[in-house]
């Protein structure tokens, strides 16, 4: 588990060192400009990555197929999964351009719209990237190649990095663009991505680039449903996450601009811890999702508790960081004082959820390699928007804690989805869940080598 979570990890890592650069880089334009990054950022993450979760189903279904042996249902899998990616291509960036009005009538101020929209304009020309990038990194994590998809992250962030100074602040004879500028380095930065492990995927596949060797390109629509069987209750619950903090992110920016940057700094703190347990998740998808494709669920429930144990480990760290260097936190993405003191409050009382947080995500990504998707989702739905959301804005508005109240109510919540999620767990590893699926998945391999 450890050596195939790890090159993840880093790559999770790698992943959220593009915005923590984005966020830096700007922060030395004002706080209006890291109000900017962070509302439009949060935006497209709350469109693009729940569309890129209907991938998730490659998690289960190439990785059971992999455990099975049977390579060319690999193939096939990504081939579908490519061309759900190009379908999402479209609703991804239509519903991004639609929050350019929904913006302004969720009452964002004028001075903070006026650099968001450039900026999420900029960030919308990434999506075929992304979503290719997406199907791509999903496919070589089910077959264990995950060291390229590390070392394409971490280069990634030097072609980010550099384009951040030169568009942010206009080096080189570029003309100086602010936050648009980093929305535009983010686009070339993804588009890198997914020419890089595209030349990965065919390397280590050169069958799906030969017509000699009978892989076909065409879409097959029932293994495109079964992707969207697993991979929209995922999305679903992606979105939910996501989306309540995008939503939280929208009602901050009523407040004021120093709430608004506080409230980005602590954000992209947490989602870089969380890139430590997300990591493990991954390699519990695939690991599970290998055992019960081989036919062993035992192995199965030792990985998803294994894969757990991991994730509370490194959120232990987590969480003593966060308590013990806030204010170091807060001074590496600005020097204005006002928005330190306001992000401390928040990182405070964010290290209170860290262990919940990576028990949650670790057993979603147990349960996704056994081919349960739905439960997270709804789980996810519960402990978010029925309880955690409606309490932090009690606590925000009518009780006058402002971002902290919105910020203690996600964690109650957080700390009721990881305690749920891990029941969940617990019950399927006792065998009520993972002999159905690894039957069912044995199934489905048999049924579509027949039809082939």
């Amino acid at each position: 588990m450890a050596r195939l979570a790890t090159p993840i990890v880093l790559a999770e890592l790698g992943w959220m060192g593009m915005g923590i650069v984005d966020t830096m880089m700007v922060g030395r334009v004002g706080a209006d400009a890291i109000a900017a990054v962070g509302l439009g950022a949060m935006v497209f993450y709350g469109v693009g990555v729940c569309a890129s979760g209907v991938l998730l189903g490659l998690d289960t279904l190439a990785a059971q197929a992999f455990g099975a042996g049977a390579r060319e249902e690999c193939r096939r899998w990504l081939v579908n999964g490519v061309w759900v990616a190009i379908l999402l291509v479209p609703l991804v960036t239509g519903v991004v351009r639609a929050f350019d009005p929904l913006l302004a009538a969720f009452g964002v101020r004028d001075e903070v719209l006026r650099s968001t929209l450039p900026y999420l304009h900029a960030l919308n020309w990434s999506a075929p990237a992304l979503l290719l990038y997406f199907a791509l990194r999903r496919y070589l994590q089910a077959l264990h190649i995950v060291r390229p998809v590390m070392w394409t992250l971490i280069t990634a962030n030097l072609v980010n990095l550099a384009g951040n100074w030169v568009l942010v602040f206009g080096h080189l004879g570029a003309p100086r663009m602010g936050a648009e500028g980093s929305g535009w380095a983010t686009c070339i930065s993804r588009a890198y991505m997914a020419v890089v492990l595209a030349i990965v995927v065919w390397r280590h596949e050169p069958q799906l680039f030969d017509a000699t060797r009978g892989v076909s390109w065409r879409p097959s629509r029932g293994a495109i449903a079964r992707l969207l069987r697993l991979g929209l209750p995922a999305a679903g619950q992606l979105g939910v996450e996501i989306g309540v903090f995008a939503f939280v992110t929208v009602l901050i920016a009523r407040l004021n601009a120093v709430s608004l940057a506080a409230n980005q700094i602590a954000i992209t703190t947490v989602s870089t811890t969380y890139m430590l347990p997300l990591g493990i998740s991954s390699a519990a998808a695939v690991r599970v999702g290998n055992a019960l494709g081989r036919g062993d669920p035992d192995a199965a429930a030792r990985s998803g508790w294994t894969a757990l144990g991991l994730g509370l480990a490194v959120m232990s760290v987590a969480a003593l960081a966060l308590l013990s260097f806030p204010h170091l936190i807060g001074r590496l993405f600005t020097p204005e004082a006002g928005v330190i003191g306001a992000a401390v409050t928040l990182l405070q009382i964010a290290a209170f959820f860290q262990l919940f947080d990576g028990l949650q995500v670790v057993a979603t990504g147990a349960l996704r390699g056994a081919g349960e998707t739905r439960l997270p989702m709804f789980c996810h739905f519960a402990g978010y928007w029925l309880i955690g959301l409606p309490l932090g804005a009690g606590l925000c508005f009518a009780g006058g804690l402002g971002a902290a109240g919105l910020w203690t109510g996600l964690s109650a919540g957080l700390i009721l989805i990881g305690s749920a999620l891990t029941l969940v767990w617990r019950r399927a590893a006792r065998g009520l869940g993972l002999g159905d699926s690894a039957s069912a998945s044995a199934l489905h391999l048999a049924e579509l080598n027949d039809q082939t």
